[in-house]
C-alpha cells in the first residue's frame, strides 16, 4: 500500500475479529511507533498489549472501577462493561509515559504518545488488520491505572483494539475548506 493512499483511507474498525496480530505484524507497528516525532529522543510512550485471559481480566477492572463509581449497577449492565474489552483479540494501552525536561513540555509528550498510537493504527492498517482507538472514562480511572500498573508520570492515551476487521467502513471525501485557513496575524 503507498503511503498517501493509506493516509487517505484509513479508517477505524468497530467490529473485530480473530486473528490477532501475530508477532511479525506486532513488530512493524512497534516499529512504526518507534517513528513518531519525539523531541528529545524521550520515547514517552510505553505499550502494554492484552490478549486471551488479560482481556478478560481487564474487563473485570472495568467492573471493579464502575462499581466503585455506583454500587446500583446490575447484572446486565455489568455483563456489558465487563465485556468491552472483548471485542477485539486484542487491546494495546498506549501509556505516555511523562519524563520532567527543561526543554519537552508534558503536552508535548503527550502529543507524542499520541503520534505513536496513530503511527500503530496506520501500520495495522497498511497491513490489513482492523484498528479501533478507544478511549472514555476508563482512561482516567485510577483503579484501571493501577490495575495496569501504571506510575504517577504515566497517563492512558487510548486502548487500540485490533483484529481482523468483520467490516470495513467505505472512506468518504471530506472538503479540506471546512478546516483550513489562511493565517490572520493580529497586531497587539
Amino acid at each position: 500500500m503507498q503511503a498517501i493512499e493509506l493516509l487517505h483511507n484509513r479508517v477505524s474498525s468497530a467490529r473485530l475479529e480473530s486473528p490477532a496480530p501475530n508477532a511479525e505484524q506486532l513488530e512493524v507497528m512497534y516499529q512504526a511507533a518507534a517513528r513518531a516525532p519525539d523531541h528529545a529522543l524521550l520515547r514517552p510512550w510505553r505499550l502494554i498489549v492484552l490478549e486471551n485471559e488479560q482481556l478478560v481480566a481487564l474487563g473485570e477492572v472495568f467492573v471493579q472501577a464502575n462499581l466503585a463509581k455506583n454500587s446500583e449497577l446490575n447484572a446486565l449492565q455489568l455483563q456489558k462493561i465487563a465485556a468491552k474489552p472483548l471485542r477485539a483479540p486484542m487491546i494495546i494501552t498506549v501509556v505516555a509515559h511523562i519524563t520532567e525536561h527543561p526543554k519537552v513540555p508534558e503536552l508535548e509528550q503527550l502529543i507524542t504518545a499520541g503520534c505513536a498510537a496513530h503511527a500503530i493504527e496506520l501500520a495495522a492498517f497498511a497491513q490489513g488488520l482492523g484498528a479501533m482507538w478507544r478511549s472514555g472514562g476508563m482512561m482516567f480511572d485510577n483503579k484501571v491505572k493501577q490495575g495496569l500498573g501504571l506510575a504517577e508520570n504515566e497517563q492512558i492515551i487510548g486502548f487500540l483494539y485490533l483484529g481482523k476487521s468483520v467490516k470495513v467502513r467505505q472512506v468518504t471525501p471530506v472538503d479540506s475548506a471546512d478546516f483550513v485557513s489562511t493565517a490572520k496575524i493580529l497586531n497587539t
